[in-house]
C-alpha cells in the first residue's frame, strides 16, 4: 500500500460554530479495511485502501440550519460547557444533564454530523443523574483539527 498526501479544502469554522473560511490543510489518511466479500470469497485476508477526505460539507445545511446550528446552538452550549477533557484523538466536552440541554447538544451534533462527516460523535449520559458528555474524535488530525478551530469550545 502506497501512502498519499493529500491537500484538501476545509472549510473552518463549520466544526464549532465559528464563521467559515475557506482554507487547506495538508493531510495524511491511509486505512486498512476488511471488505465483505472477502469473507465471502474465503479468502478472509484482502484489505482495501481508503483514504479519508478531512473536508467540511457547506452545502449539507440549508440557510436556517446553518442560522441555527452556528449562530444559536454553538454559542448557546458553549455557555453550558461545565469542562473539558483532551483525549488521544480529540476532546469531550461536558454539560448539564437536564432534558433540555440535552435535546440542544442532540440537535447540534446531529447538525455537526452532516456537516462535518469526519468527526466521531458520542453522547454519554452516566447513571443517576451523573454527568452528561459529548465526545468528538476522530482519525489523525481531528485533534488538532479540534484545537485550531474549536478554541473556543476548549478554553475553560
Amino acid at each position: 500500500m502506497k501512502r498519499r498526501d493529500y491537500i484538501v479544502p476545509i472549510v473552518m469554522g463549520l466544526a464549532f460554530a465559528l464563521p467559515p473560511t475557506l482554507v487547506s490543510a495538508r493531510i495524511s489518511a491511509d486505512k486498512s479495511v476488511k471488505s465483505c466479500d472477502d469473507d465471502k470469497a474465503g479468502t478472509g485476508n484482502s484489505t482495501l485502501t481508503h483514504e479519508t477526505a478531512f473536508v467540511c460539507d457547506r452545502l449539507a445545511l440549508n440557510r436556517e440550519a446553518r442560522r441555527r446550528h452556528f449562530v444559536e446552538l454553538g454559542p448557546a452550549l458553549r455557555g453550558l460547557k461545565k469542562q473539558v477533557r483532551e483525549l488521544s484523538d480529540g476532546y469531550e466536552f461536558q454539560f448539564p444533564s437536564d432534558p433540555k440541554t440535552i435535546a440542544m447538544v442532540a440537535e447540534w451534533a446531529a447538525g455537526e454530523r452532516l456537516c462535518c462527516p469526519f468527526f466521531d460523535i458520542q453522547l454519554r449520559m452516566e447513571r443517576e443523574g451523573g454527568p452528561f458528555w459529548l465526545r468528538l474524535t476522530g482519525g489523525k488530525g481531528i485533534k488538532q483539527f479540534i484545537r485550531a478551530d474549536g478554541a473556543a469550545w476548549i478554553r475553560q
